[in-house]
């Protein structure tokens, strides 16, 4: 198995980065979307446990849309084949000192690159 092919590489990395988009600007159809909608998908988040793809559409429709601006830094994506990839990165909210940390397992669906699992937390 390759790792990081850099076509792969640059699909994930995009990907990615319309996730943050979205994430940023509360844009929940594309969140939606970059979620693979599978009872097998969760999402740990930073105070909930979410299981499955219903929890997880429920939850950003009830979460505030404000507040949701970050800095990302020390971003690593890796990808393993041509299927599967994994995204880590920490992040900073304006006003916090906490340091953010968010986990990504991304899978290649006949619909496109898909979040299967992901977790938030943050250290103290």
């Amino acid at each position: 198995m390759e790792v990081n092919i850099p076509d792969v590489l640059t699909e994930v990395t995009a990907a990615f980065e319309r996730y943050e988009m979205a994430l940023v600007n509360n844009d929940v159809v594309v969140l939606d979307e970059l979620f693979w909608n599978s009872p097998h998908t969760l999402r740990y988040g930073a105070t909930e446990n979410l299981y499955g793809f219903d929890e997880i559409c429920a939850f950003r429709a009830a979460r505030p849309s404000t507040g949701l601006a970050r800095t990302l830094g020390r971003t690593v994506i890796t990808t393993y084949g041509r299927d599967f990839a994994t995204a880590n990165t920490e992040f900073h909210r304006t006003g916090s000192d906490r340091i953010g940390r968010q986990s990504q397992t991304w899978m290649r669906t006949p619909e496109g690159w898909r979040v299967v699992s992901a977790h938030v937390s943050f250290l103290s």
